[in-house]
């Protein structure tokens, strides 16, 4: 092969066609019979942006063919006769769902120079434009002649995914992100390298959007803003409210998605029950919960953002538990509880631990909340991932770096293996007239997954230590989409679930 100067891609012309046919030729020697002129012309003439070719140095070595079709016309089950119209492409539908892949070769001289690569990357490009659900084709498994005595198609199939075959035409499929839908008999007639069998093949368009929804399509970029909170005295409720609100009107203000506050914020309400043990003391303070949510539901609604409240105490059936309010902008509230209990908590107070755990639709995403000790188990983080999640709030209370570090470590953990943003803020400062409530320690921070399209140490933005402030910041959700189907490494895609399993015990 003499130096190659120039790759390009470009749509087939008929122009290109004697070198179309050369090439083809030299790809398929054993075929007696190859896609003629006004074939060709008739399939540009249908559909031209589905043609495709690549050019080395001026001269096609290589092409990939397609059409739109409604699949639910034909379904998993058809030949390649049947799906092209008789070889008319008079299925062609411009309204359809689906990129159909018709053919894909490349000049034996110009392999192993990823041609076939850029051919299959052009398609998926062509099939996010579209807006088309998924591209799907069906493919030969030309060396299974050789195998068909001693294994099934299936079988075949398996090996071939295992990499213990090698299939010249199926493994470069399934490297291309290609999965097998169905092994389908007689697709080609006469293909004896196959045994006449096909595999239907499939990717998924992970952007589409049904065209009756694009209008109203969920948000992309979604703001979440952190209030590192100070713990100071306040007289009263309204007091400190003050206080809340001005939080809630500086992250409106940035046009924040989501408010965060730390858990038990309200700590320095103690003040007035340092008469009392501390397990009375928390479930006194208790009684201003009801109130809290009421007002944090009207916060929401009057400055347009959703309010995470952190964790607060509350008594349910005489049981102190620690508790939490998604207040949405729409009105509605939703609760969440703090399922594991400290050693500390548990002396101290009597908390008990809930047994919620579930993933909030918002209008900006499918979201989570693991209140502090929680986030250190990470089996609660992988049960939200299954669930949909995509950003995951840690409200937490800790008084030491040492505490806050393991907060801080496992919440990075948490967004790698559940390819998730992770944000978590908690309190600073100390209270020396609260008899109840130990010193704060806190760096807000979102953490992202680490692959090249996130920040390489997994951090997109951390407030500064121990310092009263809120934390802006901007992710973006579909970058998850693009990570779980494309990242360098796929925790949620490649677990063995044929081995293990996380799953909720069902309620006795």
């Amino acid at each position: 092969m003499e130096d190659i100067k120039h790759i390009e891609l470009g749509n087939l012309s008929i122009e290109d066609y004697q070198q179309l046919m050369v090439a083809m030729e030299a790809a398929y020697p054993e075929w007696d019979s190859y896609w003629s002129l006004p074939v060709i012309e008739n399939l540009i003439n249908r559909f031209p942006a589905g043609q495709i070719v690549v050019y080395v140095d001026g001269k096609v070595v290589g092409c990939a063919l397609s059409i739109v079709v409604r699949y639910d016309k034909f379904e998993d089950f058809h030949t390649y006769k049947a799906i092209t119209g008789n070889y008319t492409f008079s299925t062609h539908d411009d309204k359809g769902d689906v990129l159909y892949g018709i053919e894909v070769f490349i000049h034996p001289d110009y392999r192993g120079l990823r041609l076939g690569r850029r051919l299959y990357d052009a398609r998926k490009e062509l099939c996010e434009e579209l807006n088309l659900k998924a591209i799907v084709f069906g493919g030969r498994i030309p060396h299974y002649h050789t195998y068909a005595a001693e294994m099934s198609p299936k079988e075949y199939i398996q090996k071939v995914r295992r990499k213990e075959i090698y299939d010249p035409v199926l493994s470069f499929q399934l490297a291309n992100d290609f999965h097998v839908k169905k092994v389908i008999k007689g697709y080609m007639p006469g293909d004896e390298q196959s045994m006449e069998f096909g595999t239907l093949l499939q990717w998924d368009n992970v952007y589409y959007t049904p065209p009756e929804t694009r209008q109203f399509s969920g948000k992309t970029y979604v703001r979440l803003g952190l209030i590192q909170w100070q713990m100071r005295p306040y007289r009263s409720l309204d007091d400190m409210f003050v206080q809340v609100e001005y939080f809630i009107d500086s992250i409106s203000s940035y046009k924040s998605d989501f408010a965060l506050l730390p858990e038990l914020f309200n700590g320095p309400l103690l003040a007035e029950f340092n008469d009392m043990n501390e397990a009375e003391a928390m479930r006194a303070l208790a009684q201003h919960t009801p109130e809290m949510k009421q007002r944090f539901s009207r916060l929401a609604i009057e400055y347009n953002v959703n309010i995470i409240t952190g964790s607060l105490p509350s008594l349910e059936d005489d049981r102190l538990k620690n508790v939490g309010y998604i207040c949405h902008r729409n009105g509605n509230v939703d609760q969440y509880e703090k399922i594991h209990i400290t050693p500390d908590e548990t002396k101290a107070w009597g908390i008990r631990g809930g047994d919620t755990l579930k993933v909030y639709e918002t209008d900006a995403g499918k979201i989570g909340v693991l209140i502090c000790y929680d986030v250190e188990f990470p089996e609660l983080g992988r049960l939200l991932a299954d669930q949909g999640m995509q950003i995951l709030f840690v409200p937490f209370l800790t008084d030491t770096q040492n505490a806050y570090m393991r907060v801080r470590t496992c919440a990075m953990a948490r967004a790698i293996e559940n390819e998730c943003f992770v944000a978590i803020t908690g309190s600073v400062g100390n209270l020396p007239k609260v008899e109840n409530m130990d010193i704060s320690y806190s760096q807000s921070a979102v953490f992202t997954p680490c692959d090249f399209s996130f920040p390489s140490m997994g951090i997109k933005s951390e407030a500064t230590p121990n310092t009263e402030m809120i934390l802006i910041a901007d992710v973006d959700l579909q970058m998850l989409d693009e990570l779980h189907s494309y990242g360098s490494v796929r925790n949620l895609k490649d677990r063995r679930k044929d081995f293990y399993e996380v799953r909720l015990k069902g309620k006795e």
